[in-house]
């Protein structure tokens, strides 16, 4: 995997402007922040957005994938403002449950997610090497 960051450009925090990579692709849906049994344990959005990362790994490794093989994200936020007021608690689940790798991402306000109760939805794409 190599990341893409063009000569001159300031390094871009919490995410890259570009992967390059080969191998198996593997596709996450949009993961919510409900359990397995799709039950919501909290109203909070940095806790939704915690068990949407664990729910990411989760289908990750069913395909022998981990967090470092992401190569994209997609986040779905219904409030911009919560989610920049939680940037700290964020990142804290972020590095807890994905660690140190910052794939090419895109976070976009949306008027709602499918299931009422979600405040953030994340979809993957990762790439397990050949």
């Amino acid at each position: 995997m190599e990341i893409l960051q063009p000569p001159g450009w300031a390094r871009p925090r919490g995410y890259s402007n570009g992967i390059a990579a080969s191998g198996r692709m593997v596709f996450v849906s949009g993961m919510i922040g409900w359990d397995g049994d799709g039950v919501f344990h909290t109203d909070d959005f940095a806790g939704q957005v915690r068990q949407a990362l664990l729910n990411v790994v989760a289908v990750l490794a069913e395909a022998g994938a981990r967090p470092e093989h992401i190569v994209r994200m997609t986040w779905y936020v219904t409030d911009k403002n919560a989610y920049v007021a939680a940037y700290k608690e964020i990142g804290r689940a972020y590095r807890d449950i994905i660690g140190e790798h910052y794939p090419a991402m895109t976070a976009v306000q949306v008027a709602a997610l499918v299931e009422d109760r979600a405040l953030v939805e994340i979809e993957v794409t990762a790439l397990l090497p050949e």
